[in-house]
């Protein structure tokens, strides 16, 4: 099935609940009760009609939502996701302050007002912090109370704390995005220790906001995410009532990027965070539209952008028309981001098909964004990658013109990534349970783990539950409680299950529905009550449509992908914080032969599941599957798997049986396959007619040949390529041919950023070929023009070859690029 067709039945947000369709589809399913008073019933989204739990709901105007954020602390997971977090802690995040200069406390502009500072203390203080308050970790939660309290010292009256610098940083007004995520760190401090001077802390600076002109809402990467910021505020609201603060919600839409008309921004973790606002916004406003048009954002994006496994989209920086393929990436911040915009629109919404994202990425995507023991990081992660080196990638895949697949530690080659992944394990694993608004508990996500929480009279109940999920079906939860207690208990049913099955108390109970679903059992709870939820997982095929007619394999919640062997290689770095390249060591180039279920065969891993399961020689589940090589799918020049080409994939490969394992197991992976053929239908896969190199590139390489022409030779809406940073000297590109060519012109238009940075024209250029393996001039070239804002051609006597190179002598003192160059073949 399309990743597009997948998406599911849409419900939208309107205030005070839902509308009238999403009421129909998704009201209760009545059951009778049984024999104990079991109730048992079945609903697609929960809708909130009024305000309700003991969590601190929405207080009026603002619209009820179904579920409510325990505060953190209250799940403590075990199992594996316990040894992510602890991993986690030993690793990166937990000591990044060992090796971030950003975050040296005595130097830190975020408590030394005078030095400077931006993103990068915030980003690893909201994912610290809860890391410390999930864990316990005695250590964590003293660094995270030094560092908040720190920060507090520094507010102004007028509610301005942190760095100076960032007051007047944009055009003379003030930066706000980098508060933002710290926001998120004090709200958290305080729902965890019951701080009340970060009440008046967020009051003071929301003042400040609201002092602010409607145009500083428009400024810098603050422009995409009042999201974010919409959020705290609401937070700060429901707790203090102050009705101003609703009218700064209200100024920060307006003055913001427009979500509300479409996707205001291509930079991928803008729309991760943005995409949200639309729908935050709607909480006060109450028009449906506004929560249409957050639905309509997701699907905008991941119908162009999603085509393929895993849970995120090909956003590497940002997303570009016509790099959609598998091969693509997503960057580690966007990962997260994405996680987190899904478990709010969880709660906002109730939509389970929202927690079914999360945990799509949670666990298919992140954990290959790290290296297994998470000391470092890479920047994009993709869900087809078949080499993982400090390459800039010049071929297409990736924009950046820094190797961005190596795992760092990060401090300087990626610097957002390292700082901000912090909070995605944490949150995921506060976000397992969910206090509901008829004062009950919501299993939103499963994982081995404890909730304590107040329910119905305000009485603390503990829910136990064991599982390994996702690597098993069966959850099973035992009620703790000092007096019988009734409350409902929310239990979600994934998307792709279709016959959940449920016990209670040691009885059966049909459930009505299948997911993307609750099953909702009401009953009088006792001290020992005991629940069995199955998920039954079955195996099955996905199809790309609109990538090719690729298919991925799923298990479950669970993408699997070819297991390839890894060669992972030190390059840097120290014990403590390595430096990882990996490299494939055996082969990759699989199409699957008759890739249905029946030809798919799961196997177990006996005894316990793994501390961690996410690594090739831990994975406790694989599948093995009947596969063809293709000869002409190969590498590019960089170790970059090429772009996926049209199913049924011609091949008279011999029939192979290949492994897939879990996705976040595997570091080298293919996940989008071609499927084989060799009929009439199948299509022959081809190679690129000439490979390009150059003498040195910033930039990409199909730049040269990708058939964009240019507006001018000031033209930054296209790609191009360039030999920056080399000024003044000699430099060369060529295209070696596969086969003998026979050429006798070409075609050059030269790029030149006059006014913006420091690449012109070249002082003078000329052609050579390869005859044999010697380069040669060409013979009585025309003329080698090197005019602005046009196309220069260039015609010499026939030769056949199998290499044509322009040579270019640089400006002094200057860098010269092209935006395209095009070589036709001669006329017989």
């Amino acid at each position: 099935m399309e990743h597009e067709a997948s998406i599911g039945r849409r419900r939208f947000l309107v205030a005070g609940g839902v509308t009238a369709a999403a009421v129909a589809a998704g009201g209760p399913a009545q059951a009778e009760a049984a024999g104990d008073g079991t109730r048992v019933r079945f609903v697609e989204r929960p809708a909130a009609a009024t305000a309700g739990g003991l969590y601190t709901p929405n207080r009026a105007p603002l619209s009820p939502t179904p579920f409510l954020k325990l505060p953190p602390g209250a799940v403590r997971p075990r199992g594996w996701l316990a040894h992510q977090l602890r991993l986690q802690l030993d690793g990166l995040c937990g000591r990044y302050d060992q090796i971030s200069g950003f975050l040296a406390y005595d130097t830190c502009g975020w408590v030394r007002p005078d030095q400077n500072a931006w993103e990068e203390l915030p980003y690893w203080l909201r994912g610290y912090g809860d890391l410390a308050y999930v864990t316990g970790d005695a250590a964590a939660l003293a660094k995270t109370e030094r560092w908040l309290t720190g920060i507090v010292a520094t507010q102004q009256p007028d509610g301005w704390f942190g760095p100076a610098r960032l007051r007047t940083s944009l055009e003379g007004g003030p930066d706000f995005w980098p508060g933002m995520p710290l926001l998120s760190a004090f709200r958290s401090w305080h729902e965890y220790a019951g701080d009340d001077r970060v009440l008046s802390f967020m009051t003071g600076y929301f003042r400040l906001q609201a002092a602010q002109p409607a145009e500083v809402f428009n400024r810098s990467w603050g422009a995409f995410r009042w999201g974010d910021n919409i959020d705290s505020v609401y937070w700060l609201y429901n707790r203090t009532g102050e009705g101003w603060l609703l009218d700064l919600v209200r100024k920060m839409h307006s003055g913001s990027a427009d979500y509300v008309s479409g996707l205001p921004t291509r930079h991928n973790v803008n729309i991760a965070q943005g995409f949200r606002e639309p729908l935050q916004y709607g909480l006060l406003d109450g028009d449906p539209a506004l929560a249409r048009a957050t639905y309509r954002n997701y699907d905008t994006v991941m119908g162009q952008f999603g085509q393929f496994p895993g849970g995120g989209f090909a956003g590497d920086e940002n997303t570009r028309d016509g790099f959609d393929d598998p091969r693509q990436g997503f960057e580690t911040c966007g990962i997260v981001e994405f996680m987190h915009s899904f478990e709010m629109l969880t709660r906002f919404t109730g939509d389970p098909v929202w927690a079914d994202r999360c945990e799509e990425l949670a666990i298919n995507s992140m954990p290959a964004a790290f290296d297994p023991e998470q000391r470092s990081v890479h920047y994009i992660t993709s869900a087809n990658s078949v080499r993982l080196d400090r390459t800039a990638k010049l071929y297409g895949q990736f924009q950046n013109g820094f190797g961005m697949e190596a795992y760092l530690p990060g401090v300087h080659n990626y610097r957002c990534c390292p700082h901000n992944y912090g909070m995605g394990w944490p949150y995921y694993a506060e976000e397992l349970w969910l206090a509901t608004h008829d004062r009950g508990l919501a299993a939103s996500m499963y994982a081995d783990s404890t909730v304590t929480a107040r329910v119905a009279g305000g009485r603390e109940v503990t829910v136990d539950q064991r599982t390994d999920y996702p690597f098993e079906e069966t959850v099973r939860l035992t009620v703790a409680t000092a007096e019988p207690v009734a409350f409902p208990l929310y239990l979600r049913i994934p998307g792709w299950c279709r016959s959940p099955r449920l016990r209670v108390a040691g009885r059966s109970h049909p459930v009505s529905g299948r997911g993307p679903g609750y099953v909702v059992v009401e009953r009088t709870w006792r001290d020992g009550d005991r629940v069995e939820l199955t998920l039954p997982m079955r195996t099955s095929v996905r199809t790309w449509a609109r990538n090719h007619d690729s298919v991925s394999v799923d298990h479950g919640p669970l993408t699997f992908s070819l297991a390839i062997g890894e060669s992972w290689r030190r390059t840097g770095g120290t014990p403590d914080w390595p430096e990882y390249e990996v490299f494939p060591e055996t082969p990759w180039n699989y199409a699957l032969d008759r890739p249905q279920p029946g030809h798919l065969r799961l196997e177990r891993r006996r005894g316990p599941l793994p501390a961690n399961p996410f690594t090739p020689q831990t994975a406790p589940l694989e599948l093995r599957a009947r596969a063809r090589k293709i000869d002409n799918w190969q590498a590019d020049p960089q170790g970059v798997v090429r772009e996926l080409q049209d199913s049924p994939a011609r091949t008279d490969g011999p029939v192979e049986e290949v492994r897939l394992i879990p996705m976040g197991a595997a570091r080298l992976r293919i996940t989008s396959f071609p499927v084989a053929g060799r009929g009439q239908d199948a299509h022959e896969w081809t190679l690129p007619a000439f490979e390009a190199s150059a003498s040195h590139a910033e930039g990409s390489m199909l730049a040269l040949y990708d058939g964009r022409w240019p507006s001018s030779s000031a033209d930054h809406d296209i790609p191009r390529f360039t030999w920056w940073d080399h000024l003044g000297t000699e430099e060369w590109v060529q295209y070696a041919y596969r086969e003998p060519r026979r050429v006798e012109g070409c075609a050059v238009y030269w790029f030149d950023d006059t006014g913006i940075g420091r690449c012109r024209v070249p002082a003078s250029w000329e052609l050579h070929w390869l005859d044999g393996d010697q380069w040669r001039p060409v013979g009585s070239p025309s003329g080698y023009g090197v005019a602005l804002d046009t196309v220069n051609r260039v015609t010499f006597d026939p030769v056949t070859t199998r290499g044509l190179r322009i040579v270019a002598k640089l400006r002094n003192g200057f860098s010269a690029g092209i935006l395209e160059w095009e070589v036709p073949a001669a006329t017989p």
